[in-house]
């Protein structure tokens, strides 16, 4: 088995067409001995975040469908900590939550981009040992 390291993306295979994760790339910024957490990085949700009832006062900014785990909540991974407080780094300069208000400010006023700000409904969540598990059986690869 591949050693994991802090974040890192997999990609689906063809074991999983039919299902939500098909032709997905997610990426992992959670994995030890509670389990994983990642995000689809390549699916957009079918909203944008101003049409959200609590953001109607937001500029028009993409969602992505970051996974079926707990749709009714925003995540945010950006790389502006000097705009954001309040977020966790997952590695190099990437960070994950932080304050919302700063978030919208930061959409709002145009001081950081779609490239440095990712807002997702819902995420991807696997129990200790099941990511292992399904590499093994083939549904997922490791993309770099």
């Amino acid at each position: 088995m591949r050693d994991f390291k802090a974040e890192f993306y997999i990609k689906s295979t063809a074991a999983l067409i039919g299902s939500f994760f098909e032709n997905t790339n997610i990426l992992i910024v959670k994995h030890n001995e509670e389990g994983s957490i990642g995000f689809v990085t390549n699916k957009s949700f079918e909203k944008s975040l101003h049409e959200l009832i609590e953001f109607n006062h937001i500029k028009p900014f993409p969602l992505m469908d970051g996974g079926p785990v707990d749709r009714e909540h925003l995540f945010v991974l950006h790389n502006r900590p000097d705009l954001i407080d309040g977020g966790k780094q997952i590695h190099n300069g990437l960070y994950l939550g932080g304050n919302m208000e700063q978030v919208t400010k930061a959409i709002n006023t145009r001081g950081a981009t779609q490239q440095e700000i990712k807002l997702f409904i819902g995420y991807c969540g696997w129990d200790v040992g099941e990511l292992e598990a399904e590499v093994e059986e083939g549904s997922w690869t490791f993309s770099y």
